[in-house]
This record gives C-alpha cells, sequence and structure tokens, in this order.
C-alpha cells in the first residue's frame, strides 16, 4: 500500500469519521428519519407478546446507512480521480458553501416540524422521489427506500468538512488519477466505520423509543439543523450567527467585553497579553490555531494600512487548518505544523473581519481601529 494511502486511512479512522459526521451526518438522519417515520405510521400496532418491534426497525437502519456510506464511498473514489487526473480542486466557494448549508439546516429544521405537525405548510419538507419513479422503483424492488440514501451518500462531495479538503489538497497534488482516488478511497473508508457507529446508535435509540419516535427523531434533526444553519451563516460572512448570539448580547450590555488589543512584543510581533484597553501599535497579527479553534479568536488590528496576519500550527489536524475570511474571499489550508502569513489589505476603521473554518464551527473577528 503506498503510504499516503495508509495516512489517508489512519486519518479516516482517527479524525475524519467524527468530523465529517457533524457536517453530513444530517443528510443520512434526515433520510432515515423519514424512512422510519413511515414504516411506524404504516405498521400494525403489536400484540401484547410481541416484543420485536424494536428489534425489526433496527435492522431496517442497515441497508439505508451502508448504500448512503457505499456511494459517499464510490462518489470521494471519482472525485479522488479526477483532483489527480486534472491537478485542479473541484470544490464550491466558501459562500456557495455556506449558501448550501443555510438551505440544508432550513430544510433539517423544516422537517422536524413536519414531524411534529406543527403546521400544514411543513409538510413539503420532505424529501421524496417523484410519483412516477417511486412507482417504477416499486415495480422493480420490493424496496423503494434506497434511492434517497444513495442520491444523499453522493451528494456528501458538496459539503465536505475541513480534514476531507485536507485529503483533497493531498489527491490533488500527486498529480496521479489512480493515487488520488485511491487516498480518497481510503479516507472515506477509514472514517466509514465511525461515520457508521454513530448514524446506527442514534438512530436505534429512536427505533427502541418507537412511541415517542417523532420527538425524538425531530428534537435530533432541530439541533443538528441548528448546527448547520450557524455554519452556513458563519461561511457567507453573516454578522449575526447563533454561535455569536451570547457574545454579541454581552457586548451590547459591556462595550468591549472580550476584545483583545495587541502591543508589540520583543520580536516586533504581537503581544497576546496587553492590557485590553491597549492601542494597537503592530501591523502583525499572531493566531495560534489548534484542533478547537483560533486562539486568541477576537482581536484588534491598525486601521488604514496593510496588517500582516501569520496563523501558527504545532501539530493541528482539525478542520480549523481550512482558514476562511468570507468577506475578503481570503483562505488557506494551513500545514499540520508551521506558519502561514496572510496579508490583509487596509480596513476603514472600525471594520470587523469576521473569519472562519472551512465548517463555520470556529470563528473569530478582527476589529480594526
Amino acid at each position: 500500500m503506498d503510504p499516503l494511502w495508509m495516512v489517508a486511512l489512519i486519518t479516516g479512522l482517527t479524525t475524519g469519521g467524527l468530523s465529517c459526521m457533524l457536517v453530513q451526518g444530517g443528510l443520512l438522519t434526515t433520510s432515515l428519519a423519514s424512512q422510519l417515520e413511515a414504516e411506524l405510521r404504516t405498521r400494525k400496532p403489536a400484540r401484547s407478546g410481541q416484543g420485536t418491534r424494536g428489534s425489526a426497525a433496527g435492522r431496517n437502519l442497515l441497508q439505508p446507512i451502508l448504500l448512503f456510506l457505499g456511494a459517499k464511498l464510490f462518489a470521494y473514489t471519482v472525485l479522488g480521480f479526477a483532483l489527480g487526473a486534472l491537478g485542479s480542486v473541484l470544490s464550491l466557494t466558501p459562500g456557495m458553501r455556506g449558501a448550501l448549508q443555510i438551505a440544508i439546516g432550513i430544510f433539517m429544521v423544516g422537517n422536524a416540524l413536519r414531524m411534529l405537525q406543527v403546521h400544514p405548510v411543513f409538510r413539503y419538507f420532505n424529501l421524496e422521489p417523484p410519483a412516477r419513479v417511486t412507482r417504477a422503483l416499486r415495480r422493480k424492488s420490493k424496496q423503494a427506500t434506497g434511492l434517497t440514501p444513495l442520491v444523499l451518500g453522493a451528494m456528501t462531495v458538496l459539503i465536505p468538512c475541513g480534514v476531507t479538503q485536507s485529503m483533497m489538497a493531498l489527491a490533488m497534488g500527486t498529480g496521479s488519477p489512480l493515487l488520488g482516488a485511491g487516498i480518497l478511497f481510503a479516507f472515506t473508508l477509514g472514517a466509514s466505520p465511525v461515520f457508521f457507529g454513530l448514524t446506527y446508535l442514534a438512530m436505534r435509540l429512536g427505533a427502541l423509543l418507537e412511541k415517542n419516535f417523532a420527538r425524538v427523531a425531530a428534537a435530533g434533526l432541530i439541533l443538528l439543523g441548528l448546527w448547520t444553519l450557524d455554519g452556513g451563516l458563519n461561511l457567507v460572512g453573516s454578522p449575526v450567527s447563533l454561535s455569536r448570539l451570547p457574545r454579541m448580547v454581552a457586548e451590547a450590555v459591556s462595550p468591549g467585553t472580550g476584545l483583545q488589543s495587541f502591543s508589540a512584543s520583543g520580536d516586533g510581533g504581537i503581544s497576546p497579553f496587553a492590557r485590553q484597553d491597549a492601542v494597537p501599535v503592530s501591523d502583525k497579527i499572531t493566531i495560534e490555531v489548534g484542533d478547537n479553534g483560533y486562539t486568541p479568536d477576537r482581536v484588534r488590528a491598525p486601521a488604514n494600512q496593510p496588517v500582516q496576519l501569520q496563523l501558527v500550527t504545532r501539530g493541528t489536524y482539525s478542520c480549523s487548518r481550512a482558514f476562511l475570511i468570507p468577506s475578503l474571499d481570503l483562505s488557506a489550508l494551513l500545514p499540520a505544523r508551521g506558519v502561514e502569513t496572510l496579508d490583509i489589505p487596509p480596513q476603514k476603521p472600525g471594520t470587523r473581519l469576521q473569519f472562519t473554518c472551512s465548517m463555520g464551527m470556529f470563528t473569530g473577528v478582527i476589529t480594526f481601529q
């Protein structure tokens, strides 16, 4: 096995599964929730002596999950082949990816409200193939629910997480179609066990609680939908997002709360230990990029002059490595270890530049004064 394939496989087993689940799990959960909801609606009530309903529902989870993961594995293998052959990144821009996440988040929340029967209008939030397609599938197969997991599994190439983007960049850099395909195949295969286990356990819990399944599934969809929506808002550079609301409220009550000012350090860079009322005197800002976000995540910089932003990684492997400033269309895929310098053009006083990871999960802001 090529060393790069082994690296990709280990990355998938260790960090890829959870990272992919956070971004893409909502698609599969939505599909499974709709399927199990339909089964519960059409299933005859069990007699008092029968106790197989939960186990039957649990068994029915295996096929759609495996179909989803199989389609995802195939789609990413094809993508890896294309990246290796063309030597170019075939991905959406951060803004387009953010808009897609917002749409997915709205769909997930709407589907959850449909399951809770909040209002008839939410019946439109239900992903189903056209009636003609459904009838054709039923004539060919007894199972008519396989299409949705296959389609959604293939669609995951449109919303790769930060770890996946690193593997895509690695596949692109090989310049070899076979090696590129092998890298993304190995990574996706490695991420599949964690993805499968988390999804199965989550939906199995709902199957064992069939009496309240709709509420359990809907609650999970609402949480995932809001999380996806928040990430999309961060990716498009929205000044307002769910994750920033507490901090915005705190700043409204006490202006300046949480902002970190800088003074010159001994090496000409920035010291993150300056007093909060210190006047920024340097045009260099240093931000530590860790697996759990950015430190500091709120900084001040001088206005009306170029600023150098130094991003330092020390063994970082999370999505925080995929650094974005949406309003400037500025992005960088950081190495696991090293220093990356980005040049920020002069900004007007009072400008607030939001920065985020490629998942919209870790965020921060640079305020110019």
